[in-house]
């Protein structure tokens, strides 16, 4: 793999480290505290998952970017330009969930984001079936990303429905 497809592994995680520098590290705040939810996964599992599915997603773009020649030509432009609109709204979901706290706004962008991968995917499919496949885990990532955010939404919508504390025994 060249200088290039580094570059392209390494792209999908620019919007997060952004993100996480402008939101003062505190990307993982609502797992905190007394309210914690019990399906709030750790840090490290967080991590380990979102860097997976980004490095491969990256360097599914990269297998894309290659077969197609290389450089940034017409043939690029759409299976490329959905990519960067995907990529593009991602960060977009995680400004919005970490600093406007709007469980709604981000489940849309999550529901759009979906249909872009899939998108993404099927365009992809005909140029590089490898790269196509290589977005599953993303889709899946998305799957328990998108039923997190909507428990979050009808938690926010119906405030009596909301976990209690953990912690400490009830009698």
């Amino acid at each position: 793999m060249r200088l290039q497809g580094a570059i392209f592994v390494v792209l999908p995680h620019l919007g997060p480290i952004l993100v996480w520098l402008f939101t003062n590290n505190q990307m993982f705040g609502w797992c905190k505290g007394p309210r914690m939810l019990s399906w709030c996964l750790p840090h490290k599992v967080l991590l380990l998952i979102w860097t997976t599915t980004h490095s491969v997603m990256g360097y599914a773009s990269y297998l894309v970017w290659n077969d197609l020649g290389g450089g940034f030509g017409r043939p690029l432009a759409l299976p490329l330009g959905l990519y960067a609109v995907q990529l593009t709204i991602s960060w977009m979901v995680l400004v919005l969930f970490f600093t406007a706290h709007s469980a709604g706004l981000v489940l849309l962008h999550l529901l759009l984001l979906y249909g872009l991968v899939v998108s993404t995917a099927l365009i992809w499919h005909p140029i590089n079936k490898l790269a196509s496949l290589l977005l599953l885990p993303y889709l899946a990532w998305l799957t328990v990303t998108t039923a997190i955010t909507y428990h979050l939404w009808k938690d926010s919508l119906y405030p009596e429905h909301q976990p209690q504390p953990t912690g400490e025994a009830s009698d």
